[in-house]
């Protein structure tokens, strides 16, 4: 094997018993580890001694594994976004300079409403602005509400939807049984959808984003007038959203299996 890509491998392996570690197993055995990676355990205890080394692991008195305290510097040193807006914000400028549209970042509230944290807006001279930051928004009103509200426990979401739902718009969509089969369909293809639902005239679609507890934290949106976001252009939009906004999750510590725990109590 060429030393470059022997490199490479190692590497590989170094992350995979990385990624072992959890909350639940903060310190874990030389066996253990070779059994979860797949590696044979002499190879296992040499990359943990190198990893030892460089302080990405350290060593209990019961000579368990732990991660080490070259990483917890690493993510106190503010070189790892730690916020939303922080994570999220260089991922709105790329993706509005791809699409030059509206993109705006949106927020869960601990009242299970949303509101408006930012936004880096189109070039267009006739784009949407958002102008309501900070005021609470139902979750049941346009896309970035249906991208945090699919993936709330089932039991809040019926909460949220056994409230009047008002009808904002000629497009507002106020029916529960309605508004269901929508959040199914945004846990199966990652993002939302808003028709002029709650501002007349713009189309939006909107990808949820989560945080290291794998909860919903919030959402990042896509927005433009209707004449610019026809229906066939909004599978596109929505793919590079969705791809853009786990993007940001992951840079919140959020994880695959984590998402799929909560796509399954929210079901």
């Amino acid at each position: 094997m060429p030393e470059s890509r022997r490199g490479v491998q190692s590497i590989d392996r170094a992350v995979a018993i990385l990624r072992c570690f959890t909350a639940r197993e903060p310190e874990l055995g030389i066996s253990e580890l070779s059994r979860r990676t797949s590696l044979s355990v002499s190879t296992t205890h040499r990359l943990l001694a190198a990893m030892q080394d460089n302080r990405l692991v350290r060593q209990s008195a019961d000579r368990r594994y732990a991660l080490g305290p070259l990483l917890v510097q690493l993510a106190r040193s503010g070189a790892v976004p730690t916020t939303l807006r922080d994570a999220a914000f260089p991922m709105m400028r790329r993706l509005c300079d791809e699409v030059d549209e509206t993109v705006g970042l949106h927020a869960l509230l601990p009242t299970y409403e949303r509101t408006v944290v930012d936004q880096i807006e189109s070039h267009q001279p006739l784009r949407r602005t958002y102008t309501e930051f900070g005021t609470p928004i139902a979750l049941t009103l346009g896309a970035p509400g249906k991208a945090l509200l699919a993936y709330l426990p089932r039991e809040r979401q019926e909460s949220i939807l056994a409230q009047p739902i008002p009808h904002v718009t000629a497009t507002t969509v106020t029916d529960p049984g309605e508004l269901r089969a929508e959040l199914a369909e945004v846990r199966s293809r990652g993002f939302a959808v808003s028709l002029a639902e709650r501002i007349a005239g713009i189309r939006t679609v909107a990808a949820p984003i989560f945080e290291r507890a794998d909860g919903v934290v919030g959402a990042m949106s896509v927005s433009a007038p209707e004449g610019r976001m026809p229906l066939d252009l909004i599978d596109d939009v929505g793919a590079r959203l969705a791809a853009t906004a786990w993007t940001v999750s992951e840079l919140l510590g959020a994880t695959r299996d984590g998402l799929e725990r909560l796509g399954e109590a929210a079901s």
